[in-house]
């Protein structure tokens, strides 16, 4: 003798599970588009107090450093280099990091590998 389920669990399962697939399909066809418009997007910070100004795309692409005259001292070329490699890293985090919250808006914080 075979165990049977009730009629309204039936089948359950498989639809629920082709459901379950095509939210994720439609969550990866989601992140998709808003990686390409990440990619695409432009963040701006400055460092040393406003004398270097950066811009990055969402691709981590510099696309821009702008350094005020007054920066530049012969006598100590390590003060300007720590203030760009200040600002590169800055730079890179906020990209990162507003990145990451759009895409945990899209994947309501669910960590699928492949999907990020």
């Amino acid at each position: 003798m075979k165990a049977r389920l009730p009629k309204e669990y039936q089948n359950k399962g498989a639809g629920n599970m082709n459901d379950m697939i095509r939210q994720a399909q439609k969550m990866q066809e989601q992140m998709g588009v808003k990686q390409a418009e990440l990619a695409e997007r432009e963040w701006t910070t400055t460092a040393g107090g406003g004398m270097i100004e950066l811009v990055m795309t969402g691709a981590h692409e510099l696309k821009s450093v702008k350094i005020k005259p007054e920066l530049i001292d012969p006598e100590a070329p390590e003060d300007l280099e720590d203030m760009i490699i200040a600002g590169v890293n800055a730079i890179i985090k906020l990209v990162d990091d507003d990145s990451a919250a759009e895409m945990e808006k899209i994947s309501g914080g669910l960590n699928i590998p492949g999907m990020m």
